[in-house]
């Protein structure tokens, strides 16, 4: 770490229009997935859908996301992050109203695909702007745009039920799609474009835009995405079954049973804009394994609580512990040598997030075989591989290309 790293800086200079605009789209792209939790009810009264049903839509956007990453690492990799964001953004944005007002079951199938996609391919692509914004800058800046992505989740979380009550479903949609292409505008203006070391880097290749020595840049990128991947699964594991947990096995009623993900939320998010600062001190490597200690010491609270005020600590430090991994995981997967970001990143993602969509079924599964506390016990396991695994990630203190 370089003096310059330590020195204080103006805020224009520490927050120049590119870090605004890619932490803008971080925040757009949390927002819809926030609005997009209000109408899911909805959706299924709508349809008429069972509850088995419900569970393959909700399957089809994480299908969605995951088969697109893919795709627009590689757009990303030719075109550059920049357009291909964009052009993400405004998909997201047409894919609302299309959705909102799919007459039957399989055109909305159809059209949760797209969404899914559209979600999944423009993570791939601000993930790879962040990535470009922060080799031009002396500090760290990818926790905070996960950050300003969590912030743009409780934002449209919180709003979203009012904007049903008042415009009705369509309405909610129709409006969430308007701010998002009025985003469009000030995002696409400011953000950095590098399609130009896009094309550096595919003249640096073999021709068929795939670099000359990749399977040790291919293995790095793996490792890095189980790391994505086993931050992600406790972090599924508290969306989908927390509140579960505290009614089944620790006595809550409903207005309690909230509580442990809100408490996770709240200082996930705080310590994601934290998340800079402390990397750019202590460094990636270190700064992730204090987090998967954080982690387990966590898990392990929660799983040994022995009452609800306990385990809704745990949850808290449990939002410490996972905060920073999947940014620092993502930051490394763009800098890994021999690989283009949007190749890389998008490898971490894909990897990472199917995690979201493996761990439901399988917490469920297994908690009904062996209770929660065991479940969460065990997930400190996946802390252990992430710190076995954590020197791959020290790329992501890769120096400043200016």
């Amino acid at each position: 770490m370089t003096a310059d790293a330590l020195r204080p800086v103006s805020w224009r200079h520490a927050w120049p229009r590119e870090r605004l605009a890619v932490s803008a789209a971080f925040l757009a792209n949390g927002f819809v997935l926030g609005n997009w939790t209000p109408q899911i009810p909805l959706l299924q009264q709508r349809l008429g859908l069972s509850e088995a049903q419900l569970g393959l839509m909700i399957l089809a956007f994480g299908l969605g996301a995951v088969l697109a990453m893919p795709l627009l690492g590689a757009a990303t990799a030719r075109f550059g992050s920049r357009q291909t964001s964009l052009v993400m953004h405004a998909v997201l944005a047409i894919s609302l109203p299309i959705l909102v007002l799919a007459p039957n079951v399989a055109t909305a199938g159809l059209a949760i695909l797209l969404f899914g996609a559209a979600m999944g391919g423009m993570d791939v692509a601000m993930n790879a702007n962040a990535v470009s914004v922060e080799r031009q800058r002396p500090r760290a800046i990818m926790s905070s745009c996960h950050g300003f992505w969590s912030v743009g989740g409780f934002i449209g979380a919180a709003t979203g039920g009012f904007l049903i009550v008042s415009l009705g479903s369509v309405g909610h949609f129709v409006l969430v799609a308007a701010i998002l292409l009025a985003a469009l505008w000030p995002i696409g203006r400011s953000m950095l474009e590098d399609r130009d070391a896009a094309e550096t880097t595919a003249r640096a290749t073999d021709g068929k835009g795939t670099p000359g020595a990749t399977s040790g840049a291919r293995l790095a990128v793996i490792g890095i995405g189980v790391c994505a991947l086993f931050g992600m699964v406790p972090e599924g594991a508290t969306i989908d079954w927390s509140a579960i947990y505290l009614r089944s096995e620790l006595g809550a009623d409903v207005a309690m049973s909230g509580f442990a993900f809100a408490a996770f939320s709240a200082v996930m998010a705080l310590f994601r804009f934290l998340g800079d600062g402390i990397r750019d001190r202590l460094g990636a490597v270190r700064t992730l394994r204090l987090s998967a200690l954080a982690g387990i010491g966590a898990l392990t609270i929660v799983g040994l609580a022995p009452n609800l005020t306990v385990a809704i600590l745990g949850f808290a430090l449990l939002g410490i512990g996972l905060s920073n991994i999947a940014p620092i995981a993502f930051s490394a997967a763009g800098n890994v040598p021999g690989l283009k970001p949007g190749v890389g990143i998008s490898m971490a993602t894909t990897i990472g997030y199917s995690g979201i969509l493996i761990a439901p079924s399988a917490i469920g599964y297994l908690a009904e075989h062996f209770g929660f506390q065991a479940v969460f016990l065990g997930l400190s396991a996946c802390l252990l591989v992430i710190l076995a695994l954590s020197p791959l990630t020290g790329g992501a203190d890769r120096p400043p290309e200016a």
